[in-house]
């Protein structure tokens, strides 16, 4: 399944290039997710104790249908074998957004504790974790783009779009469309970190978390097998 259709399957988001109505703070409001900040920290605490045992089977099967199937469990055991091994771990911070949920935790190795990010969906499902000390070059992309954004860099942040999507958004377009967030999310406040949700294929899938006053929103900003920006998707709630 392409990340495109799967984005479309979970109801997340729509292309910023092709949404061109806003919605009310009551109407934005509704579409915070109904995960609750008690469910996320249970899921994560799950996840915790099979990243601890280093069970790639569990965690595999409580990835979301679209992550999961681009991705083996032997894919995932060999991320969980290149990690020092964890003797006890805490949920320290969980932040329901708009149709997505980010959780901070802290784990314990023999080398000291290390942060931990993970992103649910509505259902409770594992869109993504990463632990915070590794940054990969898509990331770090997707990173300056959402920088731009919120430092009103427009012509900057176009220019890290695919040719393709760049004919197809003006930096007006990414302007009104930020604003317009950014009025409804309550005030920007800080970009938390991306995580890499799906990757190696031909659609590449990195997830921003940022802080805004009222939730924290995951950006879905959608590379190609070349590291090039080929879509960008915020919930259609926003723009």
């Amino acid at each position: 399944m392409k990340l495109s259709a799967a984005l479309l399957a979970l109801s997340l988001t729509a292309p910023i290039g092709l949404s061109t109505t806003a919605a009310t703070p009551a109407q934005a409001q509704a579409a915070t997710t109904q995960l609750s900040p008690a469910q996320a920290t249970k899921v994560s605490q799950q996840l915790l104790e099979a990243l601890r045992q280093r069970q790639a089977s569990v965690l595999h099967q409580t990835l979301t249908d679209s992550v999961r199937s681009s991705i083996t469990i032997e894919q995932v055991q060999k991320r969980l074998d290149q990690r020092t091994a964890i003797s006890n771990s805490r949920v320290v911070g969980v932040s329901p957004g708009y149709r997505t949920t980010t959780v901070d935790a802290v784990v314990t190795t023999a080398t000291g504790e290390e942060t931990l990010l993970i992103v649910l969906d509505d259902d409770g499902k594992l869109l993504a974790w990463k632990w915070t000390d590794q940054v990969q070059a898509i990331e770090t992309t997707a990173l300056a783009f959402v920088k731009d954004l919120t430092e009103g860099r427009w012509l900057m942040a176009r220019s890290k779009l695919s040719l393709d999507l760049q004919q197809d958004l003006a930096p007006a377009d990414l302007q009104r469309k930020w604003t317009k967030l950014n009025k409804v999310s309550g005030g920007f406040r800080k970009i938390k970190d991306a995580v890499i949700a799906s990757q190696g294929g031909d659609q590449q899938l990195v997830l921003v978390a940022v802080e805004f006053g009222k939730a924290t929103s995951n950006l879905f900003v959608i590379f190609d097998d070349r590291g090039r920006i080929i879509n960008v998707d915020i919930s259609r709630d926003f723009v």
